[in-house]
């Protein structure tokens, strides 16, 4: 099974993505856990929390692969975790760690900065050096994964038809 991973900086468009590939390809998606963990959380989050999301979000990755015939779409994955956990309390949690270097993944689609950002109240970092900084960073945990990655950007259609593209590109060199 194929696991392919939409990654990227706030407000890039990975949920669209990974719902429109799953129902490209007819496949479950795994959405972000920390939406829904952050979103029944009655303070702001703290250090602590993130493992709690990490583990969510493996979880539900590993109920979608279940489900899954070929492909599995992960909106995010723990790297994420990673991003923010090391951007906020400068520290990842060493199972966070262990996990993304044991966690198996075929390919990574990341989302540019080239869309407009969108308002939302999880969101932290609308000013355009901050969404500059994040795909850099995002870039470079993309190329020190030694996973296939491509940078996915343009318009909706465009960025879908890219990741279409790419997706079954890999897939034939892999037969």
């Amino acid at each position: 099974m194929h696991k392919i991973v939409i990654i990227g900086p706030e407000s890039t468009g990975k949920s669209t993505l990974s719902r429109q590939l799953a129902v490209h390809y007819g496949e479950p998606w795994v959405p972000e856990y920390a939406r829904e963990y952050i979103e029944q959380l009655d303070r702001p989050y703290i250090y602590e929390d993130l493992e709690a999301i990490a583990k969510g979000q493996v979880k539900l990755e590993d109920e979608g692969a279940e489900r899954a015939v070929d492909k599995l779409f992960c909106d995010t994955d723990l790297r994420v975790v990673k991003v923010w956990s090391e951007h906020r309390f400068n520290q990842t949690n060493p199972w966070i760690k262990q996990q993304i270097q044991t966690r198996e993944y075929s390919l990574y689609l990341l989302t540019s900065i080239d869309i407009p950002w969108t308002e939302d109240p999880q969101r932290e970092h609308a000013d355009p050096a901050m969404r500059k900084y994040f795909m850099q960073v995002y870039e470079n945990e993309m190329k020190a994964s030694g996973v296939p990655w491509k940078k996915i950007s343009g318009t909706e259609e465009n960025r879908l038809k890219s990741a279409i593209e790419y997706i079954d590109k890999y897939l034939i060199e892999k037969v």
